[in-house]
């Protein structure tokens, strides 16, 4: 019979990072997971993990953080990993509009999958303000109509990735997801 040691933390929450393909996604994850950017990054086939620990007032929060393929011929693949989740990342690229026009889509299919489920909207790549395309006033005033949270953030300038931290987190436990965790 096999025997296991305590567990090395306190609470665990399963989060879902999706969006189009190339929005940034997997540049977020590997930001928050590993302080890494990589102007190189491989496009991801199916799905991707990536696990932290963070500490949030003295309980070990442990992270699974699944990284999905915006690409449609993976849309049955990774709609499988919506069970069990607690939050989902909603990612666009502020300088693609057509990524923010496909968020209507992706929140359909997170309440088409989940029940319930936490979800935040997350403008990536706004580094360079010439070259975007989706106004923060829109982005904003759009997610208050559908009643979830937005930032902006930039994963190559490690802009905004970890500094949502405890205060929100206190008050509603359940946005334990990047990047509301400061670790």
């Amino acid at each position: 019979m096999a025997t296991y040691g305590p567990r090395d933390y306190d609470h665990l929450f399963k989060l879902l990072i999706i969006g189009d393909s190339g929005v940034g996604k997997s540049s977020l994850l590997l930001r928050f997971a590993d302080n890494v950017f990589s102007e190189n990054y491989i496009t991801t086939i199916g799905v991707d993990f990536k696990i932290r620990t963070v500490d949030v007032d003295g309980q070990r929060v442990k992270l699974q953080i699944w990284d999905t393929a915006g690409q449609e011929r993976f849309r049955t693949i990774t709609s499988t990993y919506y069970r069990g989740t607690h939050g989902v990342v909603v990612v666009y690229d502020v300088t693609n509009g057509e990524s923010f026009s496909n968020v209507k889509r992706w929140l359909h299919e997170i309440d088409a999958n989940c029940e319930s489920v936490q979800k935040i909207l997350v403008g990536n790549k706004n580094e360079d303000p010439t070259r975007r395309i989706v106004l923060e006033s829109d982005a904003r005033q759009f997610a208050d109509t559908m009643h979830i949270k937005f930032f902006e953030t930039s994963a190559k300038e490690n802009s905004n990735v970890e500094e949502h931290e405890a205060p929100r987190i206190r008050a509603h436990p359940s946005l334990l997801f990047v990047p509301f965790v400061q670790g």
